[in-house]
């Protein structure tokens, strides 16, 4: 079946945060918005339809998530990633930032220590530190734009007594997919020292080039028993609008532990419309339209890539995974505010700055590839308008 990823569709005036807060986020109503994570693609017809066809039915009440949805996310998990798994180890979250703020108040205390392991997604920080924890910089190393984990770092912070990790995979911004090594090495130090570790994955379905994404909780029976893993369909389906996750808990007294949380918060009941949207997503039909995703973002990719070679001082790798770009721009010499400003106001981009995810982003832009092909060219053509400072 064919699918129209470049249709161009106005998202202004619908309440909608990329385009309708530009002027608020960026001080300019003009940018060409490629920054939060959601994308300029109309969710798949199939999932418009099921929704559709609920709302045939004139009374919304009170929905309670049949058999159905959960033999949904275990067919996904085991036909996508070959992880079996079971229907009791699944709850409903609201979304992954607030499922780990009810993770962290679900399994430690105020004051605990909680790892994180920067440049990463900024809501680690912020939800941290909102709910009273420490929070402990972990920060990966990087050489040449290639991350990796700094083990003996972690090493040492664990010991110290930290009693969380939130893991990053596939790792948002970097766009990294871990590999089955070095997640195996993670949690090796994670369960010498019972480490409880909560793994956002709602990008992992996003895989360019036949990769494989391994859940850290699908790879021992010691490391299901120590991880909570977060996804949700809205990434992968662009839903996030519905603010419907889930959470895969395979240990029982955790899981009793974060459904404890969620009820004394009176955010276990999640609505109806994310439960259609997710079954209607999560079978072979969505599988195809993956596909068809995967490819357009390939040509995306492609054309990013081949606009930015002329430029001698931008670098960019391609993902692993996510729709995500991390730029690198560190050889323009620029300072950040510099950049920021040149992108915004001279050439009218709004990309994410790098220290939107700490420190370590310095330097760096995180660029959105999610959109029409058109997208990508009008936004090399804006670019062009700072070549002195980047070539």
């Amino acid at each position: 079946m064919d699918f129209d990823f470049n249709r161009l569709i106005s998202r202004e005036n619908t309440s909608c945060v990329k385009y309708d807060l530009r002027q608020v986020i960026f001080g300019n109503p003009n940018v060409l918005p490629m920054w939060v994570a959601d994308m300029d693609i109309p969710a798949p017809d199939f999932i418009i339809d099921a929704l559709r066809q609920r709302l045939n039915h004139p009374v919304l009440g009170y929905t309670f998530r049949d058999n159905h949805y959960h033999n949904a996310i275990t067919w996904w998990y085991k036909h996508l990633h070959g992880w079996d798994i079971d229907t009791a180890w699944i709850d409903f979250c609201p979304g992954v930032v607030s499922g780990l703020s009810h993770a962290i108040r679900a399994f430690t205390k105020p004051g605990d220590a909680v790892i994180i392991q920067p440049p990463v997604y900024r809501p680690f920080f912020t939800t941290v530190s909102a709910n009273n924890r420490k929070l402990v910089l972990n920060p990966l190393i990087e050489n040449n734009g290639q991350y990796t984990f700094n083990y003996d770092l972690l090493e040492k912070q664990v010991a110290q007594g930290a009693r969380m990790l939130i893991l990053s995979n596939p790792h948002n911004p970097i766009g990294k997919l871990w590999s089955k090594e070095e997640l195996l090495k993670l949690g090796e130090i994670c369960i010498r020292y019972n480490l409880i570790i909560v793994s956002d994955e709602i990008h992992s379905d996003l895989v360019f080039d036949g990769k494989k994404h391994f859940s850290i909780a699908s790879l021992s029976e010691q490391l299901a028993s120590i991880t909570v893993t977060f996804a949700s369909m809205s990434k992968t389906f662009n839903l996030a609008g519905l603010a419907s996750g889930f959470v895969i808990i395979p240990n029982p007294t955790l899981k009793a532990r974060f459904s404890a949380e969620l009820e004394a918060s009176g955010a276990g009941m999640g609505n109806i419309f994310g439960f259609e949207a997710l079954k209607a997503a999560f079978t072979p039909q969505g599988e195809e339209w993956l596909s068809g995703l995967m490819q357009h973002l390939n040509s995306n990719w492609e054309l990013l890539s081949e606009g930015l070679a002329k430029y001698g001082k931008v670098k960019v790798r391609k993902p692993d995974a996510t729709y995500l770009v991390w730029a690198d721009f560190r050889n323009t010499n620029l300072t950040d505010d510099q950049l920021n400003r040149l992108l915004v106001h001279e050439a009218g981009l709004g990309f994410s700055p790098g220290t939107e995810y700490g420190a370590e982003g310095k330097g760096f832009q995180r660029i959105n590839i999610a959109c029409p092909n058109q997208t990508i060219e009008l936004a090399l053509n804006r670019l062009a308008k700072i070549a002195r400072y980047i070539e």
